[in-house]
């Protein structure tokens, strides 16, 4: 085990390397975010003293190794439109991401894993037909055009719920299931499909050759087999719903992460979009970390040491 999280942990620092080399190099692609800094009717002296006040006016490796060092010591850069620590805003910004995102997970599982069993359960039959149908239209929604259609249903037209804000437990709601609505039909689908495929295994014949009821051989034999892709998924659909929900977000104005990254892409805020993709990255692979450490509790099977 000691061996396996070492790799995974030297995993780690790489990915969350290529990661800031990634969004370092990519934000200059919008452009020069020294002309958006300075007034439209800056003088040419004016834009330089700003480059140089940024250390802007440096070459882009040692731009990069600044950033680097300054980042292993906790340290992201100072916003530039805000002009505060950029770590210490998204890092107030996270908690609303990592409730949105949770609250998501939780109907993600509350919804997609009985809707892939009961269509499991029932191969060709029109239980199945309607949920596959249902959980490709879940699919194939953007998450915007959903997020536009609850709020004029529910907000403008029935007023039951709060168009925008984090204020209440009822500001989650349309948030929350419009970014859940992609995680469900993906879960459902993907446990319809592998419940079909563990139920024609030999053991299963045989707990039923005992004499076993349905739900028993269903829940306690079919069910636990089917949660090692299931796991892994929710993993990965955890992440990306840390790092999807920048859309939805700015649909319904949560004051989460994503909105701020939104805030700094607009803005070309470099140190606020590096702190944002840089703690997204960090949490998306502890994520997967922590989901294969759950591989050897599901499955006695599966060893780390080997």
């Amino acid at each position: 085990m000691s061996q396996f999280l070492l790799r995974r942990l030297e995993h780690l620092f790489w990915v969350l390397l290529a990661v800031s080399i990634l969004v370092f190099l990519l934000i200059y692609l919008s452009g020069d975010p020294v002309r958006l800094l300075a007034p439209l009717d800056a003088k040419p002296e004016d834009v330089e003293r700003i480059r140089v006040l940024y250390g802007l006016d440096q070459p882009l490796i040692v731009q990069y190794w600044n950033f680097l060092v300054k980042a292993l010591q906790g340290d992201m850069g100072d916003s530039f439109r805000y002009d505060q620590p950029a770590l210490k805003m998204v890092m107030d910004k996270l908690p609303a991401t990592l409730r949105l995102a949770l609250f998501s997970l939780v109907l993600t599982i509350l919804v997609g894993i009985p809707l892939g069993l009961w269509a499991g359960s029932h191969p060709n039959s029109a239980v199945d037909w309607v949920v596959s149908l249902l959980t490709f239209i879940g699919i194939s929604i953007p998450s915007f055009w959903l997020g536009i259609l609850l709020i004029l249903i529910f907000a403008d037209k029935l007023r039951w719920l709060p168009s925008s804000g984090a204020a209440s437990w009822q500001h989650i709601l349309m948030p929350g299931i419009t970014l859940s609505i992609y995680s469900i039909g993906l879960l459902s689908r993907l446990v319809r499909s592998t419940l079909i495929d563990v139920m024609q295994r030999d053991y299963i014949r045989t707990a039923r050759a005992k004499g076993l009821r349905e739900q028993i051989v269903l829940y306690r034999h079919a069910l636990r087999n089917t949660m090692i892709p299931t796991v892994t998924v929710l993993g990965l659909q955890l992440g990306a719903l840390l790092g999807g929900s920048v859309v939805v977000e700015s649909v319904f104005a949560w004051p989460g992460v994503g909105w701020l990254m939104l805030q700094g892409i607009q803005n070309r805020d470099l140190p606020l979009v590096r702190a944002v993709v840089l703690v997204i990255g960090l949490g998306f692979v502890l994520i997967n970390l922590a989901v294969d450490l759950l591989y050897s509790r599901l499955d006695p099977r599966i060893s780390h040491d080997s």
